[in-house]
């Protein structure tokens, strides 16, 4: 297997009235499992535009990008994929859910706020988000390299 570098991706943690936006972004609705909004970042971009393009496109919402809160990574042994995600606490500046939004990729299919009772009842990555998502006022937390699931 080849070595390669690891992919940077930025993610928002948007938390508005106790409830955590999460987004399911399998083209086609084939998984069942829920992340924060973000993506890959662009070189030449700071991560703060990175951020707030990624949140616009899949959801619709400008943004103001906040502290740093979590770094997670994670890989594929299989084919070598590693990616280090940046999370970072965002406010919505602008706009609301709107369920006829469409992701211009064609990547993210759902954009819903949970509440902390209802994320026992769903999968989603990384198993810390919800932890640090209401823990508004912890440190920044590295949540060690765990293996990619599909």
């Amino acid at each position: 297997m080849k070595s390669r570098s690891p992919r940077l991706a930025t993610r928002a943690i948007i938390v508005e009235d106790g409830r955590l936006l999460l987004v399911n972004a399998y083209p086609g609705n084939r998984s069942d499992l829920w992340g924060a909004p973000g993506g890959g970042v662009e070189p030449g971009v700071s991560l703060p535009e990175n951020l707030r393009r990624e949140v616009n496109e899949e959801c619709g919402l400008e943004v103001e990008v906040g502290a740093l809160a979590l770094v997670n990574e994670f890989h594929d042994p299989k084919s070598g994929y590693h990616q280090v995600d940046l999370f970072f606490r965002c406010r919505v500046t602008r706009g609301a859910l709107d369920p006829a939004w469409r992701d211009p990729a064609g990547i993210v299919h759902t954009c819903r706020f949970f509440a902390p009772a209802e994320l026992a009842a769903i999968r989603l990555k990384p198993d810390s988000l919800p932890r640090i998502a209401f823990a508004p006022a912890a440190p920044v937390y590295y949540d060690p390299l765990e293996e990619i699931v599909p």
